[in-house]
């Protein structure tokens, strides 16, 4: 766990590298995070680049101390991922944070047409933010648009850049992939327009963030790896400090 708690000097801080579990959001493991530095009597600021979805797991960054300044350069990586699309039904959020609807067969589709399709994604795109997501529209996050049954169409659109859209595995109606993608691209869009250009609508069934950057999903840690790593490191800390 040495690439956990590296830091020479208490206030200057580290990258972390934590494996987000399933079902926590980005802050859920911010706020375990400095929770543990502040009951272990440590003084930390703690912040975290590219948040992932609740229902994604994979690489999270937190930087601590002074390298919460550094996260405008983490937030500007590409970013690697893996997942799987189910075909043949859709989803108001474009994941499984909703219910399934729109049902339809998929037995007519090849892998022929799965991989050239996976292909033809591949290169720049506009892609809107899903009103299912936190990005801001009028002073407000559109998911709390979404809850009240509103939607904004007029979303604000970003280019994005698929370096590489791989698919892995085919067992209809499941597509595995792997994606290559640039900073701010929703991998639940692009399986949600992934459906909608075969036909048979789709959404995101499973998604594990392998990379930002260089940094990789095997060099991290576990939440509780982590919080172990924090209080060992107070331990020491507070031991020096006594002699």
């Amino acid at each position: 766990m040495d690439n956990t708690i590296t830091e020479s000097r208490q206030d200057e801080g580290d990258f972390l590298l934590i494996d987000k579990p399933f079902d926590w959001t980005s802050f859920d493991v911010v706020a375990k995070i400095r929770n543990t530095y502040k009951s272990a009597g440590l003084k930390r600021k703690v912040g975290h680049s590219g948040t992932l979805d609740p229902k994604a797991t994979g690489l999270l960054i937190l930087a601590t101390g002074r390298k919460t300044k550094e996260i405008v350069g983490l937030e500007v990586l590409d970013k690697v991922y893996d997942g799987a699309i189910k075909l043949g039904v859709m989803t108001e959020s474009h994941d499984i944070e909703t219910s399934e609807y729109g049902h339809c067969s998929v037995d007519h589709l090849t892998e022929m047409q799965i991989n050239s399709l996976a292909t033809e994604f591949e290169g720049r795109h506009l892609q809107q933010p899903p009103m299912h997501s936190a990005a801001w529209h009028n002073g407000k996050r559109l998911y709390a648009h979404a809850r009240k049954g509103v939607v904004i169409k007029d979303r604000k659109t970003k280019e994005i850049v698929i370096h590489r859209f791989e698919v892995t595995r085919i067992e209809l109606p499941m597509v595995y992939f792997v994606l290559h993608v640039s900073k701010g691209a929703y991998i639940r869009v692009i399986a949600h327009e992934f459906g909608a250009a075969l036909g048979v609508g789709g959404y995101l069934a499973s998604l594990r963030r392998l990379s930002i950057g260089n940094y990789q999903l095997s060099s991290s840690n576990t939440v509780s790896e982590t919080v172990e790593a924090i209080l060992h490191q107070a331990t020491t800390t507070h031991q020096g400090e006594g002699r």
